[in-house]
């Protein structure tokens, strides 16, 4: 990584209180890019209560958020998001068809229509940087428009977090291969 890691007995008061409300929170420790926005307490602890949100508690369930996710990281080839989110998307229950598919930039064999347009949106958004009316009409449909904002909101996080990971060049941990091309 680019950026040194900080142990916690060389953390700031501002850094340590960072660090331990990651730990003390949903995640349980303390992921990769938080522990480079450490360098900005601030933004650090507002980044990481976004970030919790994002990943349990919006209206998607653990499965299907983390579609978003891997649109994300392969969008961005944000080999350690990938890495990591793969993991995350298999325990959540995603089949790997669907995993395999995105990374492969293959249409994934996604049946159920709640599903499928938060692929298709998420997609269309890092594509496109647009969603047509009739795409937009779906997700509304499907997920009313609080789903629409915390899809858009999911691709947007993930893709700072795909950009601090790129950035500061976090490795794969224990020489692991990335999948993505």
């Amino acid at each position: 990584m680019r950026l040194p890691t900080l142990t916690q007995d060389a953390m700031t008061p501002a850094q340590l209180a960072v660090y331990n409300a990651v730990v003390a929170g949903k995640r349980g420790s303390m992921p990769p890019p938080t522990m480079a926005w450490l360098n900005s307490p601030e933004f650090a602890m507002r980044g990481q209560h976004l970030g919790e949100f994002i990943r349990f508690d919006t209206c998607f369930g653990p499965a299907w958020v983390e579609i978003a996710i891997l649109v994300t990281a392969k969008y961005w080839r944000a080999h350690f998001e990938w890495w990591a989110h793969r993991r995350i998307a298999e325990a959540a229950g995603l089949d790997a068809a669907i995993i395999d598919a995105i990374r492969d930039g293959r249409d994934p064999p996604i049946a159920d229509p709640k599903a499928r347009v938060i692929y298709d949106y998420a997609t269309t958004l890092h594509r496109d940087r647009a969603i047509p009316q009739a795409l937009h009409d779906r997700m509304v449909a499907a997920w009313g428009a609080q789903g629409a904002v915390e899809l858009v909101a999911t691709c947007g996080y993930y893709a700072m977090v795909a950009m601090t990971l790129n950035a500061f060049d976090v490795e794969l941990p224990g020489g692991q291969a990335s999948e993505l091309p």
